[in-house]
């Protein structure tokens, strides 16, 4: 079987690799959409906290189950299917309060250990979720949605009377601002490509978008909020400044949320979070149920996930599919391989 491999930052191959086998209580995944992930791309141009060499990228995809190693309630051959690639190791501190998606020796598909991007994959029964009939290439991006829901939603609470900035108008940020707004939340959006927040703003019926110049981005902020301030504020981006951005941009008694990963440091005024009395929030992952109820709600119809995949590429082209995103991202929301064509 084919299988995409990042060598080593900036080289990207397609090998040829046995096809694994199940083991009991696993199912074997015939893979059809795998969905480029902002990790994916940092460890491609090594710039990832958790990237090591070389890697298996991918995280983000739907399948085909062809093969089961037993039975399991709710799953069966030919079923098409998409996974949580969280791998928590069930004994931690974390683990023992349910807190899976925080393990504190977590391994995520894709950087911690090797991703979907096979023809084939393996997979435990129970991290294998229905997709209840969902088009294969919107299926791959329930788990970036996912990712965007636990930290706008079940983390920062955003809700019907809030005013939400979402800071970075990629694709974790764009699905924040989006499951925001599916709360009743008045939502703005912020980048530094402002091609990319006003692609987010018209597509998804967002309230607004607050283009970060790198000038007077907090007064912009406050002209947004009639001088209020943001009740919840989420970095999607993973740079010092863009922190700085969501903790400045938040209303006295806000709700900060970080979702972005990035490797540097952020110098500032700590006393700032006292002075505003803010709730800051880390955002890591997602959980079973986020997966489940967001399935549904893209289902219902609620939510044109569709409009959130602006590329796709086939199999053979993963190549080039990591050098466009990484060269012009500016102009691309979520890149999908399509590992049937």
């Amino acid at each position: 079987m084919k299988t995409i491999i990042i060598k080593e930052p900036g080289k990207v191959e397609i090998i040829e690799r046995e096809m694994p086998v199940p083991q009991p209580g696993e199912a074997l995944l015939k893979i059809l959409r795998g969905g480029i992930c902002g990790s994916d791309l940092g460890t491609y141009r090594g710039t990832f906290a958790y990237a090591s060499y070389p890697r298996i990228p991918g995280h983000e995809f739907s399948a085909e189950i062809v093969e089961m190693n037993g039975d399991f309630p709710g799953l069966a051959k030919g079923m098409v299917v998409t996974c949580n690639p969280y791998f928590n190791c069930g004994k931690c501190y974390s683990c023992e309060r349910a807190l899976v998606n925080c393990c504190e020796h977590n391994e995520t598909m894709g950087a911690q250990r090797d991703g979907a991007f096979s023809e084939y994959i393996t997979m435990p029964f129970e991290r294998i979720y229905d997709g209840k009939g969902l088009d294969p290439a919107l299926l791959a991006a329930i788990e970036p949605f996912c990712i965007s829901y636990h930290g706008a939603v079940t983390r920062g609470r955003a809700g019907k009377g809030d005013r939400v900035l979402v800071i970075g108008a990629g694709t974790i940020g764009a699905l924040a601002a989006v499951a925001a707004k599916s709360q009743g939340a008045t939502v703005y959006i912020s980048d530094v490509a402002k091609k990319k927040m006003d692609y987010a703003v018209e597509s998804f019926g967002l309230d607004g978008g607050i283009y970060n110049s790198g000038e007077d981005f907090a007064e912009k902020c406050l002209k947004a909020t009639d001088g209020k301030g943001f009740d919840v504020a989420i970095e999607a981006v993973g740079l010092p400044s863009t922190f700085q951005g969501a903790i400045d941009a938040a209303a006295f008694g806000g709700r900060v949320v970080l979702i972005g990963v990035g490797k540097k440091n952020l110098d500032f005024n700590f006393t700032l979070l006292q002075k505003k009395e803010l709730n800051v929030y880390g955002s890591r992952n997602a959980l079973k149920q986020d997966f489940l109820s967001l399935i549904d709600l893209v289902r219902s119809g609620k939510v044109n996930l569709a409009k959130a995949i602006t590329n796709t590429y086939a199999l053979n082209d993963a190549p080039q599919a990591f050098k466009d995103f990484a060269e012009h991202g500016a102009d691309m929301l979520k890149v999908e391989i399509d590992f049937t064509a």
